[in-house]
């Protein structure tokens, strides 16, 4: 697709998209919230988006990508929710790239970006530790420089979908002697390296997305450090905000407050004044949730990142998707626990794993009372001793 997408007006654009979401999006993928798609599917919805001309909508002209508005970019989010799109993490275009264009080489961006696009290498993220989580700046996995390479010794947790990587990217330690802020570096590596492992995390809702990996004396070439020595707090910084802009997205609290609905109308509680009080009230959430979310990425767009709102956002946003998720539980009833779908008031999905998948998201990206304490050091400053 030669054509400049971005000229078009918005409804032209929408429909041009949707057109093609109904010609190829695979049936089989069309699981809203409880689906996601990884691995070989991943890399045939990433190569087919690329083939057709759609492939990576935020990224500038100049390094492949469609340069598109964010009016354009939420219209493709929009019709992806409405066509029940299964989600996709996409860390390479989404985490990576942003970083890369703004602090990597040319040669850099030369060798991974068009791997990106194409679909050829699906990268993970290394940055959460068993001891350095929400605080990930008290990280301690190391990469000191050995002649021509840097040895990386350590372990990271919680790595989403790392066992199905081609590539991650890594924060490590380089310097002991500064602020731990200042002595971390941002490191690429292959996943095949000698001495990187990875082990899968089975968690409740039957998955193994998660993982931690081992690093024993993991050799990279030199050259994969992404910025300057012991800068790497820098770049991993932008790469938290546009994760926030991602993780602070209503889509998901949309989708499910879409099921709750329906659960609602099929169970007979359609005329219970109790719940449509409830059911109204998390609406408002939805919406209040979906005008924030609009803001700060336009905002963002514009270079004005503010940090106080990105992460007021993700606490808001997961906040919203457990409440929402927990009153599909209390409307379900018994049937809520029930593996696979349960058929309840008609709605045919597993009401349990979207509990599951709501649990843990006011804890990724940065505990949600972590973040809230951000919020407000930023807002009102430090307390007084």
């Amino acid at each position: 697709m030669s054509e400049d997408l971005d000229a078009l007006d918005a409804e032209t654009f929408r429909q041009r998209w949707r057109s093609w979401l109904a010609e190829n999006y695979p049936p089989e993928w069309r699981i809203p919230i409880i689906h996601r798609i990884s691995g070989d599917d991943e890399r045939r919805w990433h190569r087919m988006t690329y083939e057709a001309g759609w492939r990576a909508p935020a990224w500038p002209k100049e390094h492949g990508g469609l340069g598109l508005s964010l009016e354009k970019q939420l219209i493709m989010h929009h019709e992806m929710e409405l066509h029940q799109c299964a989600r996709v993490l996409d860390s390479g275009a989404l985490l990576l790239a942003p970083a890369l264009m703004h602090y990597g080489t040319r040669e850099q961006q030369e060798r991974y970006l068009p791997a990106i696009l194409r679909g050829d290498d699906l990268w993970c993220q290394g940055y959460s530790e068993p001891n350095a989580g929400s605080d990930l700046a008290s990280l301690r996995t190391t990469a000191v420089r050995a002649g021509g390479d840097w040895v990386i010794n350590g372990q990271k947790i919680w790595t989403t979908l790392a066992k199905e990587a081609d590539r991650i990217f890594v924060l490590a330690r380089t310097n002991k002697d500064v602020k731990k802020q200042a002595g971390i570096s941002f490191l690429l590596a292959d996943m095949d390296t000698l001495g990187l492992t990875v082990r899968p995390i089975m968690n409740l809702a039957g998955e193994d997305e998660l993982c931690e990996i081992f690093f024993d004396n993991v050799r990279i070439p030199a050259g994969n450090i992404v910025g300057e020595v012991d800068q790497g707090w820098t770049v991993a910084k932008a790469l938290l905000g546009d994760e926030r802009i991602a993780n602070g997205a209503p889509s998901l609290s949309r989708q499910s407050f879409d099921v709750l609905e329906q659960l609602i109308d099929g169970v007979g509680l359609a005329d219970d004044l109790g719940q449509t009080d409830r059911a109204a009230q998390l609406f408002c959430d939805v919406q209040d949730l979906a005008a924030l979310h609009s803001q700060v990425a336009d905002a963002a767009i514009r270079g004005e990142v503010d940090n106080a709102a990105l992460s007021l956002m993700k606490v808001l946003a997961t906040d919203v998707f457990q409440r929402i998720s927990d009153e599909l539980f209390t409307v379900a009833s018994e049937a809520a626990g029930l593996h696979d779908a349960a058929g309840v008031g008609g709605v045919e999905l597993d009401l349990r794993k979207i509990y599951m998948i709501a649990r843990p998201s006011t804890i990724y990206a940065g505990a949600n009372e972590v973040q809230r304490n951000i919020v407000a050091t930023m807002l009102m400053g430090k307390p007084s001793s």
